[in-house]
Formats: structure tokens, sequence, C-alpha cells
């Protein structure tokens, strides 16, 4: 079905383009990870669906691995308007628009499952609404699954492996708390200098999906990876406010509709794809181990983490709905 879509989607742009009548609007659409990830992906089908719908209207031209800065000045340069689409990990999200860190909370969502369950209907509504708050759309959202732990020191299978380590995160206060309330050292790190940093012994390790970490490359740094499940991550694809405006109804509709279906095409190649890296990083030869004791990491996540940020995400109500919603 995907293959036969895309085909009519690609018909339908070339015959736009022999026709010669139709004068494109070029966008430019950022991101952090490189093409061949789950970024990467959704970013391209984002990109055939926007021309198709548009007739050619609209073209897309993708600049992947941070080839036009870093998350942070991609996010700000889309608030600006000089961006027309940024893709971006929430963490970097959040320090523009707090109450998004709820979907940081270390251990909120706990399957893939949960994660689509928080990315539609009324309450993906809620996160739009945030978003707009502070002057972003929220267009699609990228399945990028947990966010595994890689550290070139030693293996780790139980919490007090981690004490001390110097981990990579996000420009995120909660996951930089998560990461003190279990004992490691946790670093803030702008995305492009990560892969330089543990090259150097900067830090021991980050964390990140499999699909990132494999085609980043981290497997030629890093000997270990634990899967962790604190954190899922999502990556939304994100317009301006101001940007957006710009835009006619009609295109602003293409835009919209181009980021849902490619939101349902990035958890289908997530799905089939994740194992895929993940056997490329062990056949580079990462060791990978599980967690012995993870209910404690649970335990000091929920009991230090969460107290600290329920005014800075929305509330304690505000989370215990978002639990509910989730079945806990």
């Amino acid at each position: 079905m995907f293959k036969m879509k895309k085909m009519a989607l690609a018909a339908t742009a070339i015959c736009v383009a022999l026709s010669g009548q139709v004068s494109a609007k070029t966008l430019k659409l950022g991101m952090g990870d490189p093409i061949d990830s789950d970024q990467g992906a959704l970013a391209v089908r984002f990109q055939e669906l926007l021309e198709a719908y548009s007739g050619g209207e609209m073209q897309v031209e993708l600049f992947p691995s941070g080839s036009l800065g870093s998350e942070t000045e991609m996010l700000q340069n889309v608030r600006m308007g000089s961006l027309d689409f940024a893709l971006v990990g929430i963490g970097n999200v959040t320090p523009f628009a707090p109450k998004l860190g709820a979907l940081t909370l270390p251990y909120m969502i706990e399957s893939t499952s949960d994660a689509v369950k928080v990315t539609s209907g009324p309450i993906n509504d809620r996160w739009k609404g945030m978003a707009r708050e502070s002057g972003f759309e929220i267009l699609s959202w990228t399945y990028s699954n947990f966010r595994y732990l890689t550290n070139s020191v030693r293996p780790v299978t139980q919490l007090s492996d981690i004490k001390g380590m110097k981990v990579r995160v996000p420009q995120n206060k909660i996951m930089l708390a998560t990461y003190e309330a279990w004992g490691a050292s946790p670093i803030a790190m702008a995305w492009p200098e990560v892969f330089a940093g543990l090259q150097q012994g900067v830090i021991d390790g980050q964390d990140n999906p499999y699909i990132v970490n494999y085609t980043m490359k981290f497997q030629e740094v890093q000997d270990h990876l634990a899967e962790v499940h604190y954190n899922y991550s999502l990556q939304p694809l994100m317009a301006g406010v101001k940007g957006l405006s710009k835009f006619t109804e009609e295109e602003q509709e293409w835009i919209k509709q181009a980021g849902i279906e490619a939101q349902m095409y990035s958890l289908m190649f997530q799905l089939e794809e994740a194992g895929k890296a993940k056997q490329g990083m062990i056949d580079a030869g990462v060791k990978v181990t599980t967690i012995s004791d993870e209910d404690q990491w649970i335990k000091l996540a929920k009991d230090n983490v969460w107290p600290a940020f329920y005014d800075q995400v929305g509330g304690k109500e505000f989370v215990d709905e978002l639990q509910s919603q989730l079945g806990r």
C-alpha cells in the first residue's frame, strides 16, 4: 500500500514538472540527524507529500545533519519566520515551550503504544496549543523509540554502573535532573558536538534510540549500550506560527495534511528499521545489555524528578490526567 501511494505521489510530481506551468515556492526544512535516520525518513515523506498535494507549487529542500545550525538555533529561526520547518528532538523544544516537558518526564511513556496515544486525538491538540503559545505549530511527530544509553566505559546492567558517568543530554532540565537522581554526571551539549565529544572523551556516553545511534555512527566511538526505558524519543516537525501565517489557507491545509500522513509513515519506518539498526550496532562490536534493577531507576526518577517539575509542565493535576489517559 505504501509503495503504491508513493508511486502515485511521484507520478503527480512528474506530471507537474513536465507541464512547466508552476512557479514553485521553495521551502527549507532543517533537521539535526542524517538523511538516513528516522528524522530523515519523515522529512523525505513530508517533502514528497507536500510537493504532490500542492501540484508542485511548493518544493521542499532538506538540510540534514545540523547543516542549518543546532536544533536550538533552527527552532529560534523557525519562530522568527526565517526558516520554514525544523525537525528536532522534543528535549530541545522544552526550553521554548516548558509545558511540553511532560512528554520527557522519566517513565511517562512506557511503550510505542503510549507514544501514539499521547500524540493523537485530544491529547495531541493540547500539545499543539501549548506549542502555539510559544510561537510554534507542531505539524508531525517522529516516533524514534526509547533513548538507550551508550558509553565507552563499562557495561551498564544496574544503577551503580552509571555512578559518576559523564552522559550527554539535550538542554533539557528534566533529563539533567533524571541522570543526577541516578548519580551520573549529566552534561548538556549541543547535538552537532556530541560525536566529537565522545571521540575525545569529553563525555563518556549519551542516549538515543537505535536508529539515531546507528546512523550517527556512535558504534565507532562507543562500546556498550544499555536498554534503559526512561525516555521515549519523540521528535516533532515544527513550523513557526508567524511563518505559517504567510501561506494561504489552502497551502496551510496541504502542509498540515502532509505532516499528518508523514507521521503515520514514521511509525511504520521505526517499527521496521529499529531492529536492523540494533543488529548493525551489534555487528560493529557494541555490547548490548539489559537493566536488572530498573524498578529502582523508576522509583528514583518518579520520587525525585516528577515533583520537582510539576509546576513547569502544567501542574500535578495535568500529569495525573495524562497518566489516566494512558490507562495508569
